[in-house]
């Protein structure tokens, strides 16, 4: 962690200025190493001013050793840190690097009191009970979901999830998954994993509020908002109905080709899927009293959730596209990848950006963002067909073709310069196989079969279409047969 103390402003996240050691009021620095270990780390530097100024240190060879013995016993337990000598314009500073601990919480011993302090912002403060909890719960490697709850299992059903399962894999659920799936332990407990996925979950905060509002805004009117429902039950209860919420607010347009028509949906399915499920699997259940909420606008849903990113660091500032997974809730995401929900590698930030891009109107005004805090995290998707209204009136009336809800989407509809008709859903189904090949290398059908919940008789149906229409080759015999994209 080497830092070029002239270029620090300010006080930051990372970064601590002090003057001079202060050997009296030892509080005053010790809070910091307590908070940087506490967090995502940081350095603690001595000898130079909050605006800057390079002042130096008398005895920094005494100054070095009377920290070390102060971390020693004033921190519990002990940091992992890096203490240095640096030069600058001919004066000493002692540089103090604190990294992030994997034992935590640390606490500051003093005046009698035990305190954690953790980073927000630029000041070191303490702990609350809540964020005591989840010190706690890290530093043993734990995790909320692995917990056992106060709930028995004897008294829970499991209906929708082993339903799900069968369906979306073929496979059957047997009753000694219910333990390699962390749904109960060794004992035969009810995790809290296990608590969120029964069929009527107990831990009441689990729930979802959508609304569609009336407008941009939730400013009141004549009419504050078009629909609402407070979904609860079992986590995978609130996202198939979280899904069906966004589904019946919005709208699919499509434009007309020689081979049919583009599909041109205000919200990519993907998309949608990505943020809730992240949402439910990510969100912090150590909060209470707090829910996910889905919002929709005339122009972009916004959906919320309870806890920032399981670091601490801020989403906005790091490349969305390279972003290591850290799971909050391990066990409710393996589940949810067993169920064909989510990819076990995390890349779901990727997969909303991809989707986007794909779409007919996408512009860089359109990229999905992602905001977050120490304790909340927002995903806000752009509605693609929102301005595209305001300049409908510049394209022909042939290549426009009024808006069709989604439970319309199996209807055919005949095509001019076209030799068949071809179904909404069904150029819905090809457009999300080529955009998976395009984040893919290649697919077998069976990866069809999972991606769009159909049988193989379908998925080889779609695949032959593809190929038809020039945009996929297939490789290798029937039985090891794969598919991937033709490049141009």
């Amino acid at each position: 962690m080497q830092i070029d103390p002239k270029k620090l402003i300010g006080e930051t996240t990372e970064y601590d200025k002090k003057r001079s050691v202060e050997t009296k009021q030892v509080k005053s620095w010790l809070k910091s190493v307590s908070a940087f270990a506490n967090s995502s780390g940081g350095t603690l530097i001595w000898g130079i001013t909050n605006e800057n100024e390079i002042i130096g240190l008398e005895d920094a060879e005494s100054d070095a050793e009377f920290i070390s013995e102060t971390i020693k016993t004033k921190i519990d337990s002990m940091p992992s840190i890096n203490l240095r000598f640096h030069m600058e314009d001919n004066k000493k500073l002692i540089l103090l690097d604190v990294y992030a601990g994997k034992e935590t919480p640390y606490y500051y011993v003093g005046e009698g009191n035990r305190t954690a302090y953790i980073r927000l912002g630029n000041e070191s403060v303490p702990a609350d009970n809540i964020t005591l909890k989840r010190l706690v719960l890290q530093g043993a490697n734990r995790s909320y979901d692995s917990l056992v709850s106060e709930y028995n299992f004897e008294n829970m059903a499991f209906t929708k999830l082993r339903s799900v399962y069968k369906y979306k894999t073929g496979k059957n659920f047997e009753d000694n998954d219910y333990e390699s799936w962390g749904i109960i332990d060794e004992k035969g407990n009810l995790t809290n994993a296990g608590a969120l996925l029964a069929d009527e979950s107990p831990i009441r905060h689990s729930r979802v509020f959508c609304t569609r509002w009336n407008g941009l805004d939730k400013a009141h009117g004549l009419l504050d908002a078009i629909d609402d429902e407070e979904y609860s039950g079992g986590l995978v209860n609130l996202l198939q109905d979280s899904i069906k919420f966004v589904e019946r607010n919005t709208k699919k347009s499509w434009r007309k080709t020689g081979r049919g028509r583009i599909e041109m949906p205000d919200y990519p399915d993907d998309a949608v899927l990505e943020g809730i499920v992240n949402a439910l699997i990510h969100r912090d259940y150590l909060e209470l009293g707090s829910e996910v909420h889905i919002d929709m606008f005339d122009n972009r849903i916004e959906i919320y959730s309870p806890g920032g990113m399981p670091d601490g660091r801020k989403v906005q500032d790091l490349d969305l596209r390279n972003v290591s997974s850290r799971r909050r809730n391990p066990i409710i995401a393996d589940i949810f990848n067993r169920l064909k929900y989510m990819d076990r590698r995390g890349s779901g930030f990727k997969k909303i950006l991809n989707s986007y891009e794909f779409q007919e109107h996408y512009t860089e005004d359109m990229k999905p963002e992602f905001r977050s805090s120490s304790s909340e995290f927002w995903l806000i998707l752009k509605n693609l067909n929102y301005n595209f209204k305001d300049t409908s009136s510049s394209l022909s009336k042939e290549s426009i073709v009024k808006k069709v809800p989604i439970k319309n989407a199996d209807k055919k509809v005949p095509i001019k310069n076209a030799d068949k008709k071809v179904p909404i859903k069904a150029q819905q189904q090809l457009e999300r196989i080529f955009q998976y090949l395009s984040e893919q290398s290649e697919c077998t059908c069976k990866d069809v079969c999972a991606l769009l919940e159909v049988k193989e008789r379908r998925a080889r149906q779609l695949l032959q279409e593809l190929q038809e229409q020039g945009r996929i080759e297939a490789i290798g015999a029937n039985k090891t047969r794969r598919y991937r994209l033709i490049k141009k």
